[in-house]
C-alpha cells in the first residue's frame, strides 16, 4: 500500500470515529456548486439525518437559483442560507471544496473542528481532519465509501445525488479519472434505485432555449492561440443580455471548445457583474484535453485551483494581459515557446 492510500485510510477511520461520536454538523461546498458538490452535499446530509444526527446544509444567498440541471434536488428541508447561531457547537464538513477560503468568513474560524472531504489533488489540508483522496474519481466516491462503512443503505434519494456526482464529475465515465471503482460504485448506485435516463435527461436535456443562445454566441467567439494549442472563448455581460440567459448557463460550454482538433488547453472566460467598485472580473474555466498539461497548475498561479483536468479562478486581468498569461503558462508546461500570438 502506498504512503499515500496509508494516509487515506487513517483519516478515513478518523472521519468515521467522529461521525459516530458527534450529533451535530453543518455540511458545506465550494462556492458555485457543481453535480459533484451538491451530489455530496446532498447524499451526506441524508446519510447523517439516517443516523440520527442533527444535520443542516449551508448554501449561501447568492448561490440561487440553482443551474436548472441541480434544481431537481429537494432542498426544502435541511438548507440554511445563512450561518446557524449554534456553528460552535456543530462539526463542520466541507465537502468537495479545496481551499477554505472559497467559504464564507464566519466559517474560517480556526477554533471550528473542520471535516475536510475532498478529492482535489490540490487542497490546502485546513481542516481538524483531513480526508483528501486524490484518487477518488470524484468526493461522491469518498461519501459513498464513508456510507457504506457506516451500515447505512442508499435510499434512492441518497444514490440519485451520489450519481449526479459521479456522472457529472467523470464527463459522463469518459474522463481520465474514471476507474474500476467508478463503475462499482454506478454499479450499486442504479441496483439502488437510480434511473439512468431520467439523471441523463435532467442534467444534459431540455435545455433553455437562451442557453443554447449562449453556446451560439461563445462559439461565435472563438479565438485559437499557438497553433491550436489554446482554444479560448470571452462571453461579456452583453452576450448574456442578448441571449436573455442565467450566468449558470455558461455551464459545459468549455467542453465543446476542449473537443476542438488540436486543442491542449481549452478556455471560457466569463464576465461577471461588478461589485459596484467598477472593476471588471472574469471567471476563467480550463479544460486539458493534453495529458501532460496541468490545468490545475495554471489556474493556481492565477488564485484559483481544481484538478489536472478541470480548473478555474477569478481574474480582473484585461483581455490581451489575461490571453497572454495563459499562452505563457501553458508554452512553459509544454517547453514550448509561443507563437506571435496572432488567433488561429
Amino acid at each position: 500500500m502506498s504512503a499515500e492510500a496509508t494516509t487515506a485510510a487513517g483519516t478515513r477511520e478518523r472521519v468515521l470515529d467522529a461521525v459516530r461520536a458527534n450529533d451535530r454538523f453543518l455540511l458545506v461546498t465550494h462556492e458555485n456548486p457543481d453535480g459533484d458538490a451538491l451530489g455530496s452535499l446532498v447524499a451526506m446530509h441524508g446519510v447523517l439525518r439516517l443516523l440520527g444526527k442533527d444535520a443542516m446544509m449551508f448554501i449561501g444567498h447568492d448561490e440561487f437559483p440553482l443551474p436548472y440541471e441541480y434544481r431537481f434536488f429537494d432542498l426544502e428541508r435541511g438548507v440554511v442560507t445563512d450561518v446557524p447561531q449554534d456553528l460552535q457547537a456543530r462539526v463542520v464538513v466541507f465537502l468537495d471544496c479545496g481551499n477554505i477560503d472559497r467559504a464564507p468568513e464566519a466559517l474560517r474560524d480556526p477554533e471550528l473542528r473542520i471535516l475536510n472531504v475532498d478529492h482535489h489533488h490540490d487542497n490546502t489540508r485546513f481542516g481538524t481532519i483531513d480526508h483528501v483522496v486524490p484518487e477518488a474519481s470524484c468526493t461522491a466516491e469518498i461519501v459513498w465509501d464513508l456510507m457504506r462503512s457506516l451500515g447505512v443503505d442508499a435510499t434512492p434519494d441518497i444514490a440519485d445525488a451520489l450519481y449526479v456526482g459521479l456522472v457529472t464529475d467523470t464527463g459522463r465515465f469518459m474522463y481520465e479519472n474514471t476507474g474500476t471503482r467508478a463503475h462499482v460504485m454506478a454499479a450499486e448506485l442504479i441496483a439502488a434505485g437510480v434511473d439512468v435516463h431520467a439523471i441523463y435527461r435532467r442534467l444534459y436535456e431540455g435545455i433553455p432555449y437562451a442557453k443554447l443562445r449562449l453556446l451560439a454566441l461563445a462559439l461565435a467567439s472563438i479565438r485559437r492561440f499557438d497553433g491550436g494549442s489554446l482554444t479560448l472563448s470571452r462571453i461579456t455581460r452583453e452576450h448574456f443580455a442578448d441571449a436573455e440567459a442565467e450566468d449558470s448557463y455558461s455551464e459545459g460550454i468549455v467542453d465543446h471548445l476542449r473537443g476542438v482538433h488540436g486543442t491542449k488547453v481549452a478556455a471560457l472566460v466569463r464576465e461577471l457583474m461588478t461589485n459596484g467598485d467598477g472593476v471588471r472580473r472574469a471567471k476563467v474555466s480550463l479544460r486539458a484535453a493534453d495529458p501532460d498539461v496541468d490545468v490545475s497548475a495554471i489556474a493556481r498561479a492565477g488564485g484559483g485551483g481544481g484538478h489536472r483536468q478541470a480548473a478555474g479562478f477569478t481574474t480582473k486581468l484585461a483581455d490581451g494581459e489575461l490571453v497572454a498569461f495563459l499562452r505563457d503558462a501553458l508554452a512553459a508546461q509544454l517547453g514550448a515557446a509561443p507563437d506571435d500570438g496572432s488567433p488561429r
